[in-house]
């Protein structure tokens, strides 16, 4: 955190308290993550920790006990490497129980984890890991040759782990033959102490880079549990990348900290998915938008499995739409849990409650035009803000705002991006959203988009996630989203990025028609592009601003209302 003696930090630490009038909230049960780890080996000792499936399907498990065993010897080889208290270890890696193996490590021995995305594209990774300051990288052996072209002058070791194909780089698993699978902590780890550094897109939407403790990562994972009700009897399984915070804190250190089971899935692999859910006997799973997609499209007999012990989808990093969440839970019969949050929250801070009656459950996911993304959790709050930072009132949109102990601890080294997004005490996540309240006074909120991705047509903003939810119910159309663009005539124009589906006709004029019906004309889409696909982050977010170029030749064009 920033030096205690500027106003910053005051800000910061504001945004990690609740309300005092509310009820202050519980002590956290551990001091860090590696507590954690030592006492679930010597409580659940020879329980399955971790089930992994790999690329091919090829099945291996390991026990709470050999995990520790594992990440102990880990421990004591990142040692032999020079890594201490406050080092850093940059990883790159797919999904994996090494990569799992290596976080669990540095967590032990008060190091911090840089994760890097292997899916960026050369230049994000080569800012990240100059970004960084990681003398040590772990990195799997097919990413090594692109690591060893992007390296920074700081990393001066690359550790191969996997195969040895790179005989002059020193090799992960020969290091720990000769390590012991006991590790002696020498001083213990503080609560506010850097666990994890992940790059995000930030509040503003430039990239920066969230730090999160060990008291974040154990606040938010046991919110989590106790919202959803996960405990030691259950299993999740983890299809989304761990080097993200929505796959490493909902669906690996959740049920890691409740001492159930994961499965964890090297891919997303959609003719798999419901018959790992069955064979692993998974309770609950963690998707985005564009696999719940993936899974409609795939067109699955799901006579063939048993879901019985099955409870839900949890979905976040949407947009999700009411139309595909009715399409999903339709088409599966299984309830589809609307989650909202960002990295700088430690993935989730909100969710709707995973037992709701049925209709009532209906009813928040289609009812108010978007689907609600629930409650806030337990040691969470949060609320609506205009921009001079006072609260909004019920149906009136301004920014979601967060604070409570799982906010991260601040934007790694940028002291003015983050006392931007910790302005009037409260986390600001340049979201739009809104609340209603429910019979029983809880207030339930709903995002309507990214602010820095509205579309300031004139002097309107328009929310792109509103022109989504319409093309979203157009015959033959499988994805849909609305871009701005440049236009002489209003500054910005909305436009219609369209997939169709598979073997259905659509054509542009039949997307505006559609779109004159049940839109006003600032609203609707003036053009359309049709393409095979629409880019998403790995995280699975729209990458709307990448889109704007594809309607450059409309930016002199004058549209009417007949457009």
């Amino acid at each position: 955190m920033p030096d205690n003696s500027s106003p910053l930090p005051e800000r910061v630490r504001a945004a990690h308290s609740r309300d005092t009038d509310q009820d202050a909230p519980p002590a956290l049960p551990y001091r860090n993550i590696g507590d954690v780890l030592e006492h679930h080996a010597d409580v659940y000792e020879q329980k399955p920790f971790l089930v992994f499936y790999s690329e091919e399907g090829q099945r291996s498990e390991i026990s709470y006990r050999e995990f520790h065993e594992e990440v102990c010897k880990s421990a004591n080889a990142l040692r032999t490497l020079g890594i201490g208290r406050g080092s850093r270890v940059a990883t790159i890696s797919f999904n994996h129980p090494d990569l799992v193996t290596h976080y669990f490590a540095a967590f032990l021995l008060g190091a911090v984890i840089v994760t890097v995305d292997p899916l960026a594209d050369e230049e994000q990774i080569a800012k990240t890991l100059r970004h960084a300051g990681a003398s040590v990288a772990l990195v799997r052996d097919r990413l090594v040759d692109t690591i060893i072209k992007l390296r920074p002058p700081s990393l001066t070791t690359i550790v191969e782990v996997g195969s040895h194909l790179h005989t002059d780089l020193p090799h992960w698993q020969t290091l720990l033959q000769t390590q012991l699978p006991r590790f002696i902590v020498r001083d213990a780890v503080a609560s506010d102490a850097a666990a994890m550094v992940i790059a995000a897109s930030g509040i503003e939407g430039a990239t920066a880079w969230v730090t999160l403790t060990h008291e974040n990562v154990l606040a938010e994972t046991l919110s989590i549990a106790e919202t959803l009700k996960i405990s030691d009897d259950q299993k999740l399984m983890c299809v989304l990348p761990v080097y993200h915070a929505n796959g490493l804190l909902t669906t690996l250190m959740t049920p890691f900290l409740a001492g159930g089971g994961v499965v964890l899935n090297q891919r997303f692999q959609s003719e798999r998915f419901f018959e790992r859910i069955s064979i692993e006997r998974v309770t609950m799973v963690g998707l985005v938008p564009a696999l719940l997609r993936s899974l409609i499209r795939a067109k699955l007999d799901m006579e063939a499995y048993k879901l019985a012990q099955f409870r839900c989808v949890l979905c976040s990093n949407g947009p999700l739409t009411v139309e595909l969440a009715q399409k999903f839970e339709q088409t599966f019969r299984i309830p589809l849990v609307h989650c909202y949050g960002l990295t700088e929250t430690s993935s989730l801070c909100s969710s709707l409650p995973a037992e709701l009656p049925a209709q009532e459950h209906k009813a928040w996911l289609t009812k108010h035009g978007f689907p609600s993304i629930g409650t806030p959790l337990p040691l969470c709050e949060m609320n609506i803000h205009d921009g001079e930072g006072n609260e909004m009132g019920e149906k009136e949109r301004g920014e979601i705002v967060v604070r409570g102990p799982n906010v991260m601890a601040g934007y790694d080294d940028d002291a003015v991006a983050t006392e931007a997004a910790f302005a009037h005490g409260w986390l600001r996540t340049g979201d739009e959203g809104f609340f209603h309240y429910d019979e029983e006074g809880r207030k339930f909120y709903f995002i309507t988009g990214r602010m820095r991705e509205m579309i300031m047509r004139g002097g309107s903003a328009i929310p792109p996630m509103e022109v989504d939810e319409v093309l979203a119910h157009i015959p033959g159309i499988e994805l849909g989203i609305a871009v701005g663009f440049d236009n002489d005539a209003c500054g910005r124009e909305v436009g219609a990025v369209v997939k169709v589906k598979d073997g259905a006709i659509v054509t542009e004029d039949a997307v505006l028609a559609f779109c004159r019906k049940h839109l006003p004309f600032a609203m609707r889409p003036k053009a359309v592009v049709l393409q095979t696909s629409i880019p998403v982050t790995p995280a699975g977010k729209y990458r709307r601003q990448e889109c704007a170029s594809l309607f450059a030749r409309w930016k002199a064009t004058r549209f009417s209302e007949q457009a």
